[in-house]
């Protein structure tokens, strides 16, 4: 990759993490990198296509080494579930613990994924997170076999939740804890986050109320 085609995806990162896809421009964007408009119409044609680079750039390696970690997770179990801790680490593991030289300005930018034009969220999901979620999913299920099936896909929303909100916050963490929270240690991030949704996945199933149960009952 050329020095002039990295520093453009670098400074795009940068700036879409601070202000956002659409509040970022592409002027905005070049006259930072040092470059100008020909630069970016060669090396990316359109805005978009300049959105999507960056996006790839860092989801590749991190659903990559997600699926590596997954793999050798269930490998491990054998004929057994696989365990729900180390499922979970699979899947967080990659992002907390990234180099903070490659992916500092792109943690705030996959909170931002979420806050995108729903055509947009939707082409992010199908092309980087679809396939990645069913495997999870799928691997979810061994695990907590018990937990009704929807019960368990809004408990894995919820944690997907957990992981886009702090992303999101990355930036002012420091200031919502008092000094106590940053990113800056992604193994200790990794741990809490896994304990934390770990226990809200394994908790007994929801108890319905009976008017629920007959409302669903009679919609089969």
């Amino acid at each position: 990759m050329t020095n002039t085609k990295t520093r453009i995806l670098d400074t795009a990162e940068r700036l879409f993490a601070a202000h956002g896809f659409e509040a970022a421009s592409l002027r905005a964007i070049t006259a930072e990198a040092g470059v100008n408009l020909a630069a970016v119409n060669y090396h990316f044609r359109s805005k978009e296509i300049l959105i999507e680079a960056v996006i790839t750039r860092r989801l590749g390696p991190i659903n990559r080494r997600r699926l590596e970690m997954l793999d050798a997770c269930e490998v491990e179990a054998g004929k057994r579930p696989p365990e729900l801790e180390k499922i979970m680490e699979a899947f967080f593991a990659p992002v907390f613990e990234a180099h903070p030289h490659e992916m500092g300005s792109f943690l705030p930018l996959m909170g931002r994924m979420l806050m995108v034009p729903e055509q947009f969220q939707r082409q992010i999901f199908d092309k980087h997170f679809a396939a990645i979620v069913r495997r999870f999913e799928a691997a979810l299920d061994l695990a907590l076999p018990k937990l009704p099936p929807v019960e368990r896909r809004w408990r894995n929303i919820f944690s997907i939740g957990a992981m886009t909100h702090t992303l999101l916050l990355s930036r002012i963490l420091p200031a919502l804890s008092q000094g106590l929270c940053d990113l800056s240690d992604g193994k200790a991030v990794t741990r809490w986050i896994v304990t934390f949704v770990s226990a809200g996945l394994r908790a007994p199933a929801t108890q319905m109320p009976q008017t629920v149960r007959k409302g669903r009952a009679a919609g089969d």
